[in-house]
């Protein structure tokens, strides 16, 4: 039960850091990007390709990935998003699911529709035993980076001034404008932070969740469903909200693997009727 739940932790820090990027163009630039799981999946191509191609230790694929993503989402901002940011939620939904089958098509004519292996770096691969519970070094391992990132980030948008300046420009983008806040840069920052945020998350899942070019569309859903769930006017609702998906994922598929993936769905309804605005919404259900 212990490692189950250990296991559990870890799948949800991951979905963690592969939905805050997400959490962080909905909740606070009001954007709906269902193409985030294409970034997560640049970063895990990345990662697969300086390893296996070019036998750089898996330590360097990590940052290679958040800054190739990070640019990547910096490019497509000033180019394609900016566009779209007075535009309907449902014009950003087609735009953005239009990008995903463009991604999904380019990564299986490029790479090909099979499924991508790495090979984890020794003191990264197998088990150990902490009091008795059977660990996974490489969870243990995302667990650690996974909950760092997770303070780091919540740092840096409530305590440092590009935070507040981001929430400003939200709030009011012409009054931000005329107190001298470059908002176009701090949103194309904005995107490009959670696009890195997603290529790290994707580089880290490589061997947890797989990678093929299918990626984003399996896993858009999940996104979905941390951020419903959790909430978009913080960091510490899809936070809570990813570590009890994924325990509840790791372990209904354990005890009861017929019904299994339903799991984290069933969770999830019973959560949004008990919370329908998000874990830490602002003002409570309603």
């Amino acid at each position: 039960m212990l490692t189950i739940l250990f296991d559990g932790i870890a799948y949800g820090m991951l979905l963690f850091i592969l939905a805050c990027g997400l959490t962080i163009t909905l909740g606070l630039m009001n954007f709906i990007n269902l193409a985030h799981g294409a970034f997560a999946m640049t970063g895990g191509y990345v990662t697969v390709v300086m390893m296996n191609r070019y036998g750089l230790s898996f330590y360097w694929c990590l940052p290679a990935a958040f800054f190739v993503s990070a640019a990547l989402g910096a490019i497509l901002e000033r180019t394609l998003y900016r566009r779209l940011y007075q535009a309907s939620h449902l014009d950003q939904v087609l735009f953005s699911v239009g990008l995903v089958f463009m991604a999904v098509a380019a990564a299986d004519y490029v790479m090909g529709g099979q499924q991508q292996l790495i090979q984890l770096p020794p003191e990264l691969s197998g088990r150990t035993e902490i009091i008795g519970i059977g660990i996974g070094r490489y969870r243990l391992f995302t667990i650690v980076v996974c909950a760092f990132l997770a303070m780091g980030l919540q740092l840096i948008l409530s305590k440092t001034r590009f935070g507040s300046r981001l929430r400003a420009a939200v709030d009011d983008r012409r009054v931000a404008m005329g107190l001298g806040i470059n908002v176009p840069v701090v949103f194309a920052l904005t995107f490009a932070f959670g696009s890195g945020l997603a290529g790290l998350g994707g580089a880290m899942g490589a061997e947890i969740l797989g990678l093929d070019p299918n990626f984003p569309l399996k896993f858009m859903i999940y996104f979905l469903i941390v951020v419903a769930v959790g909430g978009t006017s913080t960091v510490s609702g899809p936070f809570l909200a990813a570590i009890l998906l994924g325990i509840a994922d790791v372990a209904g598929k354990y005890y009861v693997p017929a019904i299994g993936p339903f799991v984290i769905y069933g969770l999830m309804i019973l959560m949004l009727i008990v919370r329908p605005n998000g874990l830490f919404a602002r003002g409570g259900a309603r």
